[in-house]
């Protein structure tokens, strides 16, 4: 945003214009950088959060529970939106009930046998992105050789590093030519997965383009005069709603290329994916519409590609001015400590009874919630396989959320994050990363009970290790299970579980709401859903407008309802997988 006004600042000039005595100071950095820790969260007598992802959220309700200060939550996701209420000890953190997860998909499906275009864009996201401008060591299923190809040295394991004989352009189709073109090739070699599917066809930037792309677009090197300019920009393309052809989507993923390569090279080697980045999402696009057109797959336009990369339904004005007041109502009753008034507020799509509002009293905290009732969590996991790097990587980080984590098995130090470790200490825990839990120092078995915390949110939960030797690859992705949280009941009528399938409080997210209209199936939202009366309602009777049932709620916690698949996630190879259907309006 070079040469504008970043956003906190543009919402800092908003406010003082109509308040111009009040001090407002702005911050333009990640919540999760280390000034950002519990004292100075104890500066502030309430906490108002609308960040966009639910890692962030869950490292602000963390240091909110250790600075014990009120934590005031909110999130919208197209016409639907809430405002919780969050005070340690007294009602629910954020983190009480499990929010719904992304949908997940096999690493087999996203790179052998992609059929959607979401497997394209987690393929281009996830793992080619990761794989060119995160950290080059990391594992990963880009650089396949076939058995001819295995003594080449056109496909060797460093295909992806860069030759000192060969400039950006000669890089940029070699890096094409590989993951489109051979490792295509190499995938058809295997007949037997291509006897009930479609064979893609390889594709080659000879093929497609010039031998020399400045034959064909003289602009390219005059759009690298300033450092914002983005792929697009070089290439005079201005519509992101225009759907690219095959050898535009070309240009525009050997332009991003380069431009990364030339403007931001320092930053390559720590790159992650960033749908607030546009030269990463023009690259993402342009990466996984080529990855369709081999597969047969229908290629989309960037605005809708950055929605499915990032997982974002796209705001509505309306929706968040109505919860922004929400926001201002319950902060004010926090800061008159009017504890009795608290409510947590969910907007519908549409009106039921003349209500686009539905208020619910604050639930106490969750006694099974490891994050503020320290329940003990429980990992399923094949000891003699696994690397404490995955242990790392897919519990600690992606589902615990942790940032700065210590890894411990009674007193003995399995890993640990920080800047000041001596050097010794940072090669041993590196070293500890690639072996298997059971051949650690310490080792990790069945029965064991790991500790792991983490010092910058200070939070600390154990979890109980339990060995075991296979998983469902498809179902089971992770090759790993962590649980802690009692399944929500099971509907005897349809044999599966009501809600998320995580949680005794049968939370809906937004997406269950709205595929419950379009499979013709209303299911419950929660009898501790209230209207303004205070008197409880299902979900059914917000949608047709029927006559409240109140027998059989004697707990008020029982059946919880929670709107709130709000976040998106981008540490793993998860993504919404019903875009269409959030992207549509949609009657409850």
């Amino acid at each position: 945003m070079s040469g504008s006004l970043r956003p906190r600042q543009v919402a800092r000039d908003a406010v003082l214009r109509f308040r111009p005595k009040i001090s407002i100071a702005s911050y333009h950095a990640n919540v999760k950088d280390s000034r950002f820790n519990v004292d100075f969260f104890k500066e502030f007598d309430v906490v108002l959060n609308g960040l966009d992802n639910l890692d962030a959220r869950r490292h602000v309700n963390r240091l909110c529970l250790a600075a014990d200060v009120p934590l005031v939550e909110s999130g919208t996701t197209g016409f639907l939106g809430q405002v919780t209420v969050h005070l340690k000890g007294k009602t629910e953190c954020y983190e009480c009930q499990p929010k719904p997860a992304p949908k997940t998909y096999p690493v087999c499906t996203i790179t052998s046998t992609p059929s959607k275009f979401v497997h394209c864009i987690v393929w281009a996201k996830d793992l080619l992105f990761a794989k060119l401008f995160g950290d080059k060591n990391q594992e990963n299923d880009l650089n396949v050789r076939s058995s001819e190809a295995a003594n080449s040295s056109e496909h060797s394991e460093d295909v992806f590093e860069c030759r000192k004989d060969e400039d950006i352009e000669q890089y940029g189709r070699r890096i094409y030519d590989h993951v489109f073109g051979h490792n295509i090739e190499v995938a058809l070699s295997n007949e037997e997965t291509w006897k009930n599917r479609n064979k893609p066809r390889p594709i080659y930037s000879k093929d497609v383009l010039p031998k020399t792309l400045t034959e064909e677009n003289g602009n390219m090197e005059k759009g690298c005069a300033t450092d914002d300019v983005t792929a697009m920009m070089s290439l005079g393309l201005k519509n992101p709603q225009d759907v690219w052809s095959l050898a535009e989507n070309s240009r525009v993923f050997l332009e991003a290329l380069r431009l990364f390569f030339l403007k931001r090279e320092k930053e390559i080697g720590n790159l992650s994916f960033d749908k607030d980045d546009q030269l990463a999402v023009e690259f993402v696009t342009a990466a996984a519409n080529i990855r369709a057109s081999s597969f047969g797959i229908p290629l989309h336009g960037l605005f809708e590609a950055k929605g499915i990369a990032g997982n974002i339904v796209h705001a509505v004005a309306t929706t968040n001015a109505i919860i922004a007041g929400l926001i201002v109502i319950e902060a004010i009753k926090v800061l008159k400590k009017d504890s009795n008034n608290y409510r947590m507020t969910y907007c519908l799509e549409h009106p039921s009874k003349k209500m686009l509002l539905m208020p619910v009293e604050p639930y106490e905290p969750n006694k099974s919630c490891y994050v503020c009732s320290e329940t003990p969590l429980s990992l399923e996991i094949n000891t003699h396989r696994s690397k404490l790097r995955e242990f790392v990587e897919k519990i600690v980080k992606a589902k615990l959320g942790m940032n700065f984590p210590v890894i411990m098995q009674g007193a003995s130090i399995l890993y640990e994050v920080g800047e000041d470790l001596e050097e010794d200490m940072v090669a041993i825990y590196g070293a500890n990363l690639e072996k298997v839990l059971s051949e650690l120092p310490s080792p990790v078995t069945s029965g064991t009970v790991l500790t792991v915390e983490d010092l910058q949110q200070e939070f600390s939960c154990s979890i109980n290790i339990k060995h075991r030797e296979e998983f469902d690859e498809e179902k089971e992705p992770d090759g790993m299970v962590l649980s802690g949280w009692v399944e929500a009941p099971v509907d005897k009528g349809n044999d599966k579980p009501v809600g998320n399938g995580e949680s005794t409080s049968k939370a809906l997210s937004a997406e269950e709401i709205m595929e419950g209209e379009k499979d013709d199936e209303i299911q419950e939202i929660s009898e501790g859903t209230e209207n303004a009366t205070g008197k409880k309602r299902k979900l059914s009777e917000v949608s047709k407008g029927t006559t409240p049932d109140h027998s059989g709620l004697s707990d008020k916690r029982k059946n919880h309802n929670q709107l709130e698949k709000l976040d998106d996630e981008d540490d793993e190879l998860i993504i919404t997988d019903d875009w269409e259907s959030l992207t549509k309006k949609k009657k409850l």
